[in-house]
């Protein structure tokens, strides 16, 4: 027995707006389209394509991230491999890599880097650069390396299991971070689907701001002189993260604007005689 694809799509969408998934249509699109595989969207399906899609549409329900059923997530200009081991890529963070690429670098240190997304995508825009992604969770840069090959700058790249500057050694022109940056205090009132992702990646159980503490703190020692540190924020962080910075000696302190106005990056050039 066949079924009609847009009568299927309409269900989804429907059990999916009941579950109060606060993008339904979109939701229910990219879960039928996981079913249908490269076949055209208006092939019918077959039952077990139906049970599939069944089944699918009870993982959304339950909030689970439409990313990770699907296993992967669009950023910049590639699909980057989504798994409940590293953080769902987000467009926000598109706004870093906007940044960093504006600036002159050949090697460039991603610190925290999960599913490799900022690194690879800075590499793929600099073909002459090299990278090296440190993440805490081994798991994590097993994403990354799987993510490097997709992109297909494995070749420019290495992987460092490293809490913060922990194991890593040497300089680099560019050090990038998108830290966990949400205040323990906050993480009750965040959307359900975050429950799916790892926790260490969103919250330092503190107070939001540990991370750029460590990371303003011994970025100096890992730069070459006129070499930049460039993270993500909250949007409300721009005023403490740039004051980390400016106490550590960087100058040049910005804070850069993500696509909806809100503040997102903040950037900054190391000299040594300011350390």
């Amino acid at each position: 027995m066949t079924h009609d694809p847009k009568d299927a799509l309409h269900k989804a969408r429907q059990r999916l707006e009941s579950a109060g998934s606060p993008s339904a249509a979109r939701d229910a699109s990219a879960l039928i389209s996981k079913v249908q595989g490269n076949a055209s969207p208006w092939t019918p399906l077959s039952d077990a394509q139906m049970a599939e899609l069944d089944r699918y549409v009870q993982r959304r329900a339950r909030r689970e991230p439409v990313s990770q059923i699907v296993g992967k997530r669009a950023f910049w200009m590639h699909d980057f491999t989504v798994t409940p081991e590293v953080l769902d890529p987000r467009p926000e963070t598109e706004t870093l890599v906007d940044v960093a690429r504006q600036a002159p670098f050949s090697t460039v240190l991603d610190l925290g880097t999960g599913s490799g997304c900022i690194v690879l995508s800075l590499l793929h825009e600099r073909p002459e650069a090299r990278g090296l992604g440190a993440d805490v969770s081994a798991a994590a840069l097993d994403v990354a390396r799987g993510n490097a090959d997709t992109v297909g700058v494995a070749d420019r790249v290495t992987w460092q299991v490293s809490d913060w500057f922990g194991e890593i050694n040497g300089r680099f022109d560019m050090i990038v971070s998108n830290p966990p940056y949400i205040a323990k205090s906050e993480m009750p009132d965040l959307a359900p689907e975050l429950g799916f992702e790892p926790r260490l990646a969103l919250t330092d159980e503190a107070d939001g701001l540990e991370a750029y503490r460590a990371i303003t703190k011994d970025a100096g020692a890992h730069l070459h002189p006129d070499g930049r540190l460039i993270v993500e924020i909250g949007p409300t962080q721009a005023a403490d993260v740039q004051a980390l910075f400016e106490a550590r000696g960087f100058t040049q302190v910005a804070t850069h604007t993500d696509l909806d106005g809100r503040d997102r990056v903040v950037s900054g050039v190391f000299l040594p005689q300011n350390t």
